[in-house]
């Protein structure tokens, strides 16, 4: 996974799946996690529940998972606030189950 260190958390590369049977953190993917969301991808509906599926999954506030980057791509980059990088990838690992 390419997590990077940023100055206010760790930026977390993710692989939208937008359209999909439910909302899942579904592993990961070219060195992205990769969330699945049954929203569609317009206006930023998907963005929002990708947000709601890592906070989730990730045991984490709604508040610590910003986008970055990637607002319309398949590609996105998300700030999580509050962890360290050893703790978010301890927490992606439980997420699926490495």
């Amino acid at each position: 996974m390419d997590l990077q260190l940023h100055e206010l958390g760790v930026i977390l590369p993710v692989k939208a799946q937008p359209g999909a049977k439910q909302n899942a953190i579904r592993g990961e993917r070219d060195g992205a996690l990769c969330v699945a969301v049954t929203q569609v991808a317009e206006k930023g509906k998907a963005n929002k529940a990708i947000v709601e599926v890592l906070a989730k999954g990730l045991g984490l506030k709604r508040s610590q998972v910003d986008l970055l980057g990637g607002e319309t791509a398949a590609q996105k980059k998300f700030l999580i606030t509050g962890v360290t990088l050893p703790e978010l990838q301890a927490l992606i690992a439980a997420a699926i189950g490495e």
